[in-house]
């Protein structure tokens, strides 16, 4: 299992139906399968995260978020690691909104 712990990512791509952007900063941190973030910037005044990792480091999350419109926004996710030559992990996450349009979308964060 990967260990997420005290590791941050930021967003390289994401779909127009997305709030990240490479101005969004996310800080895990993990206690056995269980995870946690918390996540901010750019279009994104505070956001949570909570997931469970999976023995091949796959995580299945719940999100919500106040964004710069001052609307809570909830979602959930599925990433899926990538771990990079350098070490590093790069996440390919496929979402859904589970408020406003209810749309799907996909991105990409990296280990910073």
């Amino acid at each position: 299992m990967i260990n997420y712990n005290g590791k941050t990512f930021r967003p390289i791509l994401n779909t127009k139906n997305g709030e990240t952007s490479s101005e969004t900063f996310f800080i895990y941190n993990q206690v056995g399968n269980v995870l946690t973030s918390e996540y901010s910037g750019g279009k994104i005044k505070k956001g949570h995260l909570i997931g469970l990792v999976d023995k091949k480091g796959n995580i299945d999350m719940r999100y919500h978020h106040v964004n710069e419109k001052d609307e809570i926004m909830t979602g959930r996710c599925k990433s899926k690691p990538e771990i990079l030559e350098n070490g590093k992990i790069r996440l390919h996450e496929y979402w859904e909104w589970t408020s406003g349009d209810k749309s799907r979308g996909k991105s990409i964060i990296e280990e910073q």
